[in-house]
């Protein structure tokens, strides 16, 4: 369950505390694409200001302080020119925010901005191959430990998940929200066994328990399915570069 009045409250104390300052509230994320799941997602909202000196940012202290005793992370902070500026770097995250937002509170902020899909390439491949690195690193310290291994496993699922649905979008399919729908799709343009991701999924979503499982034999399967989408996008997007 989406806990609107807390949004609602967050809404109404950003404007008393940043005041005339404050030109827009955004909530993005996995609460505004859909997937949102009480046991993992965390409320995603961006407070756009006019301006980020430091008396603006402590004006909203109290507020980011507040959020997070409800459990959530602080809020985003940027400018509509930040926004702007950043569709270059930030392609993958903007253009997520983009497609799956809410306007709270004043404009959006989204609206017209052009992001580039040679830059969405780039990004996509740097994301899997530099997630499959911090994976390995994880799974150093928690291969003799089988709890680490299923929070390492439910833990970085989302994350790659979310760079299937992107990968999707660049080898020309279709930008579906459903997890589940974009990793069954990418299996039409990629080779590799999604089985290990849709348990995980299944999991999260409170379809099975992790104990019918092996977590040794789940994180074999996860490992190869993400390496094989990481080797396979970079082969493809080389051979359209050339």
């Amino acid at each position: 369950m989406i806990p609107e009045k807390k949004i609602a409250e967050f809404v109404s104390k950003a404007q008393a505390s940043a005041g005339q300052n404050l030109q827009s509230v955004i909530l993005f994320g996995s609460a505004a694409s859909g997937e949102f799941q009480d046991d993992f997602s965390d409320i995603n909202l961006l407070c756009v200001l006019r301006e980020t000196s430091f008396g603006s940012l402590a004006a909203l202290g109290p507020l980011a302080e507040w959020w997070q005793k409800q459990k959530y992370s602080p809020p985003l902070v940027l400018t509509q020119d930040e926004i702007r500026r950043s569709v270059d770097v930030f392609t993958i995250e903007l253009l997520d925010m983009q497609r799956h937002h809410r306007v709270l509170f004043g404009e959006d902020v989204f609206a017209g901005l052009e992001i580039s899909t040679a830059n969405h390439r780039i990004q996509v491949e740097y994301e899997l191959r530099e997630k499959v690195i911090v994976l390995r690193e994880q799974l150093l310290l928690a291969a003799q430990d089988e709890t680490r291994m299923w929070n390492l496993l439910l833990g970085s699922v989302a994350a790659f998940t979310t760079l299937f649905r992107h990968a999707l979008i660049v080898l020309g399919g279709q930008d579906l929200v459903s997890r589940r729908a974009a990793v069954n799709a990418l299996t039409e343009k990629i080779s590799f066994d999604p089985s290990a991701i849709l348990k995980l999924l299944d999991i999260r979503e409170r379809k099975m328990e992790r104990n019918q499982l092996a977590v040794r034999e789940v994180f074999t399967n996860y490992l190869e399915a993400v390496q094989k989408v990481r080797d396979a996008v970079d082969t493809m997007l080389e051979r359209g570069n050339r």
